[in-house]
């Protein structure tokens, strides 16, 4: 059973592109039904939505909050290391032992697939949006219809729901 829904952001939860201006990151664009899904089905699912990033952004702390996702963890180029250890940090805390088996991964480029081969070794679920690269859509159990940052991750929480 899925317990977890882990996400990369750039590429996922967006569409990848990022708007600069002189002073840095000036703005991302988010899906709204990516964001209804998160906040209002995974609760009723009793599905803990996380999500590791490689990159730093006020902008995803800030959609993070909206979104009540309290795992946020970013800047982190090992992900599998942080992967491991938030199902830790919840094995101890529930009294039950989480797994690789309990996580429904979604990412899109080759740093994603540190954690996506472990993830579908151990039986749990690897998705991506349509315009991932190719290494990541051969590896995943569900290519969406839908483009990152156009409703991918609501498709894909539908479908885990299904």
């Amino acid at each position: 059973m899925i317990r977890f829904l882990v996400m990369d952001v750039d590429g996922t939860l967006t569409d990848g592109k990022i708007y600069m201006g002189q002073d840095g990151e000036l703005f991302k664009a988010f899906d709204i039904k990516d964001g209804y899904g998160i906040k209002s089905i995974l609760p009723q699912a009793h599905i803990i939505p996380v999500v590791i990033t490689a990159r730093r952004s006020r902008i995803v702390e800030n959609r993070c909050r909206e979104l009540d996702i309290t795992d946020l963890y970013q800047g982190v180029t090992d992900k599998l290391e942080t992967l491991l250890q938030v199902l830790r940090n919840y094995s101890l805390s529930d009294h039950t032992q989480y797994t690789l088996q309990h996580v429904a991964y979604v990412g899109d480029d080759i740093l994603d697939l540190q954690c996506m081969h472990p993830v579908k070794e151990a039986g749990g679920l690897v998705c991506c949006p349509n315009d991932a690269v190719e290494q990541v859509k051969q590896i995943a159990d569900y290519v969406a219809a839908n483009k990152a940052g156009n409703g991918a991750v609501r498709e894909i929480i539908d479908q885990m729901l299904v």
